[in-house]
């Protein structure tokens, strides 16, 4: 009777409660906080299987991406029941989710019309030169006026033109007016919704500034733009006024908080391949067994003895955008060992981070003096190390790293007509969190940078129409050769 009295009486006391969707690249995630405290009271996760059909290109079954956030939402719901917390007292659920990622599916039969055809990918790269040879002056900056994006095989819109020229099912489905696209969260919210039933199809102006289709400064889809068809991330808050980056970063739109607020803009640098290293050191060259092992082992030599990888499995992002880069090791000697080589992996996020972060720095004209990091990687210690001595400034990881999540369930909860969580700056709960301080003097830290930016020249320009080219007329050469062969025979 006590028992059953106190835990009504828990339940009571917690309040309003707002659970987030977190559906990223590599997993899916329910989680559910408290709206006074911000507490994370329970979630649940699930890993998300990606198939790479040919070279380059990267896919997910949608299907599955769905699945998986009703797993996680009804593991998370049953861990709330077991701890005699009320789930009827979920208010809200905010999203937030891999961007430029891209689905197609049929409206008429809720099917998808293809996999999801996630941000990475490379297939389109003749769709991009194609397009920017048909700019003045073959610019691939040529909409960043209107997107504050380049013209990159890493934005939706490109994606979508993919779909719609070797996809029959798409063709058809467009032509018919059955085709509905979006990016992750518009899949998941219609078919959240009622799907075929009348599901919601919508996104927000922070997605759709993903999708090269959105005019940030009108915050609208862009006539001309449409007309056509067609991690590890940074990002520094500009406020109410756009600023173009000179320095290869995207101008994007940060959040906007109501139908009536301003939106607030941000500067950012995407790294293509940071978390994702892990996994291949793991699942491609077998030298780890999990993400703890890697910091391990790492840690057991504390230097990378030399050696510098740059992770350029599908090109280089920001601030280069150079998508015919390649991956390469390099600074090997005898010595050499697989320690070293983590080491250079954990090193290759963090030098990212900092060319990133110094384009920041020349575009905002203001120097950062300290930087935020959320995320699973920020679990590892000795890559929370290397990032402040290889910045020489200050990592600040806060005691609940699950801050991405926590946000979307922010905005959820604060949304009109919900209003259960104050965004107000002294309604706040103060975060916690951990401070790691650069130990390294800032010379050491610079010789170590430039020999990156060595490694990183060297990896430019590998993947060249020229070498493709080559290898068409060496074939060629080869069969001509075997004919004349079998002539002689």
């Amino acid at each position: 009777m006590n028992g059953t009295m106190a835990a009504s009486s828990h339940r009571i006391m917690l309040g309003p409660l707002v659970a987030a969707i977190d559906q990223g690249t590599s997993s899916t995630r329910f989680l559910v906080f408290n709206s006074k405290t911000a507490e994370l009271l329970s979630h649940h996760q699930v890993e998300i299987k990606q198939s790479f059909p040919k070279e380059g290109w990267v896919e997910e079954d949608p299907k599955e991406i769905l699945q998986s956030v009703y797993e996680c939402m009804e593991r998370t719901c049953e861990k709330l029941t077991q701890l005699n917390i009320d789930i009827s007292n979920i208010k809200a659920i905010g999203v937030t989710n891999q961007r430029e990622t891209t689905l197609v599916w049929d409206k008429e039969t809720g099917e998808p019309l293809y996999n999801a055809i996630v941000w990475l990918d490379l297939r389109t790269q003749s769709t991009v030169e194609r397009l920017i040879n048909k700019t003045p002056g073959r610019n691939k900056n040529h909409l960043k006026h209107k997107t504050g994006l380049p013209i990159s095989t890493y934005f939706s819109a490109v994606k979508l033109r993919w779909l719609m020229d070797n996809v029959d099912e798409v063709h058809q489905a467009v032509v018919s007016h059955r085709a509905m696209f979006g990016t992750v969260d518009s899949w998941l919210i219609w078919c959240l919704t009622g799907g075929k039933s009348g599901g919601v199809h919508c996104t927000d102006v922070t997605n759709a500034s993903r999708t090269m289709l959105f005019n940030i400064h009108t915050m609208d889809w862009d006539p001309e733009l449409c007309k056509y068809g067609t991690g590890c991330f940074l990002l520094r808050n500009t406020g109410v006024k756009p600023v173009m980056s000179e320095h290869g970063l995207l101008t994007t739109v940060a959040y906007k908080l109501g139908r009536d607020k301003p939106a607030c803009y941000a500067l950012e640098g995407s790294v293509a391949i940071a978390g994702a290293v892990v996994r291949w050191l793991q699942d491609n060259l077998g030298i780890i067994g999990s993400s703890e092992e890697l910091e391990k082992l790492a840690a057991s030599v504390g230097t990378s003895y030399g050696c510098y990888f740059v992770p350029a499995f599908s090109g280089l992002y920001a601030p280069y955008w150079e998508p015919s880069a390649r991956g390469i090791i390099c600074g090997l000697t005898q010595f050499t060992n697989k320690s070293h080589l983590a080491f250079a992996a954990l090193e290759a996020v963090c030098f990212q981070t900092r060319e990133i972060l110094d384009a920041m720095n020349q575009d905002s004209g203001i120097p950062l003096t300290q930087l935020q990091v959320d995320g699973g990687m920020t679990s590892n210690k000795l890559l929370m190390q290397l990032q402040a001595d290889i910045l020489c400034i200050p990592v600040v990881k806060p005691s609940m790293p699950e801050t991405t999540a926590l946000g979307a369930a922010m905005a959820a909860g604060a949304a009109e007509g919900v209003s259960v969580w104050s965004l107000n700056p002294e309604d706040l709960s103060e975060v916690t969190s951990e401070k790691f301080e650069p130990q390294i003097n800032p010379e050491e830290s610079e010789f170590r940078y430039a020999r990156w930016k060595k490694a990183v020249e060297k990896s430019m320009n590998w993947e060249t129409m020229d070498s493709v080219f080559g290898i068409i007329a060496m074939l060629i050469n080869e069969a001509a050769a075997n004919q004349s062969l079998k002539s002689v025979l």
